[in-house]
């Protein structure tokens, strides 16, 4: 049988030092890190060595499908292999890239069927552009497709994230928060759908899921069997669902819990 794994990077299987969730352990029980992305030619996310050795054999058995909100710019500083991977999709579903190289025809499909339906993005970057306050640090827009803000969560005002969220909601937009940044995509702009078409183009039996934030529900939903972390925004939130596992650890070593998981559901397949 031909096996889809599509899973998301951050805090999902790689983390940044932040996110370790090492706090209040003794340095001598730590397991040992590799450095997977460097920001600036400085060391930005992590994976256990455990972890990264499993992703190998997976990924040996498997098509496995880096799945990430990331552009591909920011995606491209991440390096879990030798070589790209065969399909990865990025900025959240609006491009699929194979062998590393953007597929030109999805993108511009995506592109379009984002401008037939729905609020502009223009008039999303206008709103953030005019939400004042010190909480907001930087907002971005990412591949022409959605924006960002960046925020000091400890300092978002009560109430906010909600505010945001049902503005949204009203346009065909939603949200996500995750560490630092809050997201705002186009309800249509999902993971789900460039899984979905890697899945056809593969022909694959079966997919595998992982993911850790709302902007993961759809593809953790379609697939045959999925798996989240213990952290972040679906924990928060107390997401769950029939198919879906929950891992026992948090942080980095959630990471490796989810790749040992996946690889136990293709084994003998």
């Amino acid at each position: 049988m031909s096996v889809l794994v599509c899973s998301d990077l951050d805090r999902t299987l790689i983390y940044s030092q932040a996110a370790l969730g090492f706090e209040g352990r003794d340095d001598a029980t730590l397991p040992r890190l590799l450095c997977v992305e460097l920001y600036q030619a400085l060391p930005l996310s992590y994976m256990t060595e455990t972890a990264a050795r499993g992703l190998e054999a997976l990924a040996a058995a498997t098509t496995f499908v880096p799945t990430t909100t990331r552009t591909p710019e920011q995606y491209a500083r991440v390096h879990l292999f030798d070589k790209p991977s065969p399909y990865a999709i990025c900025a959240n579903g609006g491009h699929i890239l194979v062998d590393g190289v953007d597929d030109p025809d999805w993108s511009s499909a995506v592109r379009t069927r984002n401008a037939e339906t729905g609020t502009a993005l223009a008039e999303v970057r206008e709103h953030l552009a005019g939400i004042s306050g010190a909480f907001v640090l930087k907002r971005r827009t990412a591949s022409d497709l959605f924006a960002y803000a960046v925020v000091e969560r400890t300092a978002l005002p009560t109430g906010w994230v909600d505010e945001l969220t049902g503005w949204c909601a009203e346009r065909g937009w939603r949200t996500s928060l995750q560490g630092r940044k809050i997201y705002c995509l186009p309800e249509g702009l999902t993971k789900a759908a460039a899984a979905a078409e890697v899945a056809r183009r593969t022909g694959a039996d079966s997919t595998l899921a992982a993911g850790d934030s709302l902007l993961d529900v759809e593809l953790l939903e379609a697939a045959d069997a999925s798996i989240r972390p213990a952290h972040g925004e679906l924990h928060e939130t107390g997401w769950t669902s029939p198919n879906t596992t929950i891992t026992t650890a948090a942080g980095i070593e959630a990471g490796e819990e989810t790749i040992a998981w996946l690889l136990s559901r293709t084994a003998g397949r």
